[in-house]
C-alpha cells in the first residue's frame, strides 16, 4: 500500500511507499553511528580536539563529517519526511539545514588551513584536498542559487519548475561527492599515520576501517528515500 502526497499546488504527487519512514529511521541510525564512530575515534585514539594547540586538525573530519554528510543528509530528506507541512515551513527547514551544514564544514577547513599554516605545512597538495575545496565551493554555489530560485521571492513559478530538476540532481551528486571525498580523507590519514602496512593496524585503525562500511550504507538511506514519493518544491 502507498499513500499519495499532494501538492500545494492541489494536484496529486507521486505515491509514497509505506516503508519510507522505516528507510528514514534507518538513515538517522547510520548517520548518528558514523558521528560517533567519528567522535570515537578522535577521542580515544587521536587525542581528542584543542583548537589552540596540535589537536586543532581533528576538528576538521568531525566537522566534515557532521555538516557535509549527516545534516546535509538530513537536508535532503525534509521534503520526504515533513511532505504535509506548510510548503514555505518546509523549504526554509531544508534552508537553514544547508546553512548549519555550510557553517560547520567552513569551520572544519578553516581548521585544517589554520593547522598547515602554524605547521608551516602545503595546502592543497593531495587529491583529497582539491576535491574537498571543489565540494564545499560546489554546495555553496548550490545554495546561493536555490536560495535565489527557491527562498527568494524574485523568480516566476515557471523558471522554479525548470530548474527544479537541475536543483535535486546536483543536490544529490554534490552529497555523493562529498561521501567520496570523505572517505578520500579518511584513507588519507590512515596512510600517514600507519604507513602501507594497513594490515597491521592498532585498534583505533579498526574504527576508521569500519567508517566505509557505514558512509555508503548512510549515503544510500538518505538518496533512496530522497528520490522516491517526491513533492514539488517549487
Amino acid at each position: 500500500m502507498s499513500s499519495v502526497c499532494l501538492s500545494m499546488e492541489g494536484g496529486a504527487a507521486a505515491a509514497t511507499p509505506t516503508a519510507l519512514p522505516y528507510y528514514v529511521a534507518f538513515s538517522q541510525l547510520l548517520g548518528l553511528t558514523l558521528v560517533a564512530m567519528t567522535g570515537a575515534w578522535l577521542g580515544l585514539y587521536r587525542g581528542g580536539i584543542a583548537w589552540e594547540s596540535d589537536l586543532q586538525f581533528n576538528a576538521h573530519p568531525l566537522c566534515m563529517v557532521i555538516g557535509l554528510i549527516f545534516l546535509q543528509g538530513n537536508a535532503l530528506l525534509v521534503y520526504r519526511v515533513f511532505r504535509n507541512e506548510a510548503k514555505r515551513t518546509t523549504k526554509v527547514l531544508h534552508g537553514l539545514l544547508h546553512i548549519f551544514a555550510l557553517v560547520i564544514a567552513l569551520v572544519g577547513l578553516v581548521a585544517v588551513f589554520d593547522y598547515h599554516r602554524k605547521k608551516g605545512y602545503a595546502d592543497l597538495y593531495s587529491l583529497h584536498s582539491w576535491c574537498g575545496i571543489l565540494v564545499f565551493v560546489l554546495y555553496f554555489v548550490q545554495w546561493l542559487v536555490g536560495f535565489s530560485f527557491f527562498l527568494f521571492p524574485g523568480a516566476s513559478f515557471s523558471l522554479r519548475s525548470r530548474y527544479r530538476p537541475q536543483h535535486i540532481f546536483f543536490g544529490a551528486t554534490i552529497f555523493l561527492l562529498s561521501v567520496g571525498t570523505a572517505l578520500l580523507g579518511l584513507k588519507e590519514a590512515l596512510l600517514f599515520n600507519l604507513g602501507f602496512s594497513l594490515p597491521l593496524t592498532p585498534a583505533g585503525a579498526s574504527i576508521a576501517h569500519l567508517s566505509p562500511r557505514v558512509s555508503w550504507p548512510t549515503c544510500w538511506a538518505c538518496c533512496w528515500p530522497a528520490s522516491v514519493g517526491r513533492c514539488s518544491t517549487s
